[in-house]
Formats: structure tokens, C-alpha cells, sequence
């Protein structure tokens, strides 16, 4: 097994390699604007620091969101990508997950990314290996009660004191944490999910709905 593993959903630009036992080069970069401009680059890096080829790899790992629509869509876009011209599988991994995983609490906690528009992207969890509520999106204050004596992980978290009190790292998600729980879930005979964006709500950008009307002359 060589799982390649990319996110784009939150600002980290994160690539990693898994060979079925551990992580064996990864790389994250946290620019929000420059998803598409790093991506690329990184996979190459990983892949040098390996000595592989990408012909090598045997399967895709991608976080799915949620997240917003620019950066998620080319992380997904390009696994898929991959995954078409290498002819290889390609596993969708919720990046709230990879979030806690990454965290390694015992008990219950929640993860909470920033969605913009002073809202977050959230979950609770039983524990770092089991998610308990669908993901969602809102506003800091709607969610207090929720949440309230949780510790919490995850930029979003950081972002709001006021409702997660007790925020800890990582802010971001790193591919070798969704490599490391794909493989690990994979290996369980677990089926994970498509490689589908959880978007949540509409992307920011929207078609104008009036349009000037231009009359010849």
C-alpha cells in the first residue's frame, strides 16, 4: 500500500505519503490564497523526499471539507485527477476527522474550523477515532450551549475564545494525520467515504442576477 494524502480545505496546503505501517514524507503550508499555486509543488517534494515516483502510489486519501468552495474543490479536483490517470482508488476523509485524529484526546471534545462569515465548521467527538454529530456550519454564539465545558481543537476554536474557552492545537489539519486514519480504517476493512466536497452552503462568488441590458445603437 502508498497512499498519497492532500488537503485543501482549511489554509494549510498539506501532502503526505503512507505506506500501510507510518508516514514517510509529508509537507504543509499554511497560505489561504495559494492552494493551486502550492499543491502541485508539494506533492512533488513529498514524492522526491520519498525517492518514488507517482506511478507508485496505490490509492488516493482526500480531505472532503467541509470547507470553502476555492480551496476544497482543488484539492478534490486534483485527486481525483490522480486517481483517474493512475487508475487508483481515491477515499474521501471528513477534515474535521483528520482534526481529531491529529488531536489524540480521550474524551469528549469538539473540532471547530473557521468558515469566514464569523462562522464555524464543527463536530463533536466521543473520543480522536469517532465522530458523534454530522458536520456542520454556524455561528459561534448559536453552538454555545453545545459545546460548552468541551475542550476543542482547531483554528476556528482558537478564533472564539468567548464559546470554546478551553481551544488547543492543531489549528490545522495535516495530511499525515488523514493518511494515517485512512490507512488505519482501510485496514479495518472500514469503507470511507466518496471523494465528494461537503460545501455546507453556497460558495461565496455568485452569478449576478440582474444583467445590464446594452441596446444597439
Amino acid at each position: 500500500m502508498l497512499l498519497l494524502a492532500l488537503d485543501t480545505a482549511t489554509p494549510a496546503v498539506t501532502v503526505a505519503l503512507h505506506d500501510g505501517e507510518a508516514v514517510i514524507a509529508s509537507s504543509s503550508q499554511v497560505d489561504a490564497r495559494r492552494h493551486g499555486e502550492l499543491l502541485l509543488p508539494a506533492v512533488d517534494r513529498v514524492l522526491a523526499d520519498a525517492g518514488l515516483k507517482l506511478d507508485a502510489v496505490t490509492g488516493l486519501v482526500v480531505g472532503i471539507g467541509p470547507g470553502p468552495y476555492t480551496g476544497l474543490r482543488v484539492g478534490l479536483m486534483t485527486a481525483d485527477t490522480f486517481g483517474l490517470a493512475l487508475g487508483v482508488p481515491v477515499h474521501g476523509v471528513c477534515t474535521l476527522d483528520g482534526l481529531a485524529y491529529a488531536a489524540d484526546l480521550d474524551g469528549p471534545f469538539v473540532v471547530a474550523t473557521d468558515a469566514r462569515r464569523k462562522e464555524v465548521y464543527w463536530a463533536r467527538y466521543a473520543d480522536s477515532r469517532t465522530r458523534v454529530t454530522d458536520p456542520a456550519v454556524d455561528r459561534p454564539a448559536d453552538i454555545a450551549d453545545e459545546v460548552a465545558g468541551l475542550p476543542a481543537v482547531g483554528a476556528g476554536a482558537l478564533l472564539y475564545p468567548g464559546t470554546f474557552p478551553s481551544a488547543h492545537e492543531p489549528q490545522h489539519v495535516s495530511a499525515a494525520a488523514l493518511a494515517s486514519l485512512a490507512a488505519e480504517r482501510l485496514a479495518a476493512g472500514v469503507e470511507l467515504p466518496a471523494p465528494r466536497p461537503l460545501y455546507l452552503r453556497r460558495p461565496d462568488a455568485q452569478v449576478p442576477k440582474n444583467y445590464k441590458v446594452v441596446t444597439p445603437k
